[in-house]
């Protein structure tokens, strides 16, 4: 096992041996407990967790270690940040809505001017100009409509299977990129059918997937660009409108170039892209997918490794 990639959790995680000591903690273990992994290392696990709520433990078969343990790293301050960024967001969409609205009566009149004046000219060659304009006006239509979306649809929750959701994504993403990347799954099979709106975490995972799949297909250095989705349950997680019992992890995890650091305050801003052909409209909507059904988005990043995980609460069918 990879080690490395459990400093990108906020739940404290310890890896214990067969005699219940401490062998390895990621990063939100060492903040939790106030000691840095190597002064755990070693030390009896047991007066760590007396006392704590909602531990997780989990036999390791063919690891070097015999348990892993998880400790949700309860922060009241993390739960009013998440309700603080989720109300700027909303305040930034509805300004662009408003200003969709008001652009897309002098865009549609534009169109048709266009379109009047292709009839008049000439030459084929200045038609060509005007073509651009109808073709260009069309694009930005597009956008204007996507933006003018309403963003309180009525959530349409129905029973399936999240793993179902994921391999119709990667289908998707196959059949868009064909072999240039590599698909890789790690699904959680105790995850049981859950009760949500299936469509829209279907079109969130997509666009996060595609986020992906579109910033490693931009790396030609990449010797082998992959693609990781995995699904986890997770206990007492904090999620935007509170602790929840019980709720599920899907990661989309890339080994790309990562997220530029001036992105990453504003990520999921509306018009915010780091991609020379991006929208910056995917991961607001897939935030906003999320948010609709009292889940959330949320990413780590570095060169090299970057994941996204989308967080719902698991309402068991």
């Amino acid at each position: 096992m990879d080690t490395s990639g459990l400093d990108l959790l906020r739940t404290a995680v310890l890896l214990l041996d067969e005699s219940f000591r401490i062998r390895h903690a990621n990063s939100a273990a060492e903040e939790l407990l106030g000691q840095s992994r190597r002064q755990l290392a070693g030390q009896p696990a047991r007066p760590w967790l007396d006392g704590r709520d909602s531990v997780l433990k989990t036999a390791l078969q063919g690891q070097p270690w015999s348990w892993l343990i998880e400790i949700p790293v309860h922060q009241g301050g993390h739960l009013d940040d998440l309700r603080q960024a989720r109300g700027r967001q909303e305040a930034q969409r509805e300004t662009l809505r408003n200003l969709a609205h008001e652009v897309r009566n002098p865009l549609a009149g534009l169109r048709a001017a266009a379109q009047l004046l292709d009839m008049e000219l000439p030459r084929d060659d200045l038609r060509e100009y005007t073509r651009v304009i109808v073709t260009e006006a069309d694009r930005l239509a597009d956008l204007v409509t996507r933006l003018a979306s309403p963003s309180q649809q009525a959530v349409a929750p129905s029973v399936f299977n999240v793993h179902e959701v994921c391999e119709h994504v990667l289908a998707l993403i196959r059949l868009e990129f064909g072999e240039r990347i590599r698909l890789e799954r790690d699904y959680d099979a105790s995850v049981p059918d859950m009760r949500a709106d299936r469509d829209r975490l279907l079109q969130a995972l997509l666009n996060v997937a595609r986020n992906g799949a579109q910033a490693l297909a931009e790396s030609p250095s990449l010797d082998d660009p992959v693609l990781h989705l995995s699904t986890r349950i997770l206990h007492q997680p904090v999620l935007a409108n509170g602790q929840h019992r019980m709720g599920l992890r899907i990661a989309v995890a890339d080994n790309g170039p990562g997220v530029p650091e001036a992105l990453r305050d504003k990520l999921f801003h509306p018009l915010v892209t780091g991609r020379a052909q991006g929208t910056g409209l995917g991961l607001s909507l897939a935030q906003e997918c999320l948010q609709g059904q009292g889940g959330l988005l949320e990413f780590d990043s570095v060169p090299g490794r970057t994941e996204f995980r989308l967080l719902l609460p698991l309402e068991v069918a």
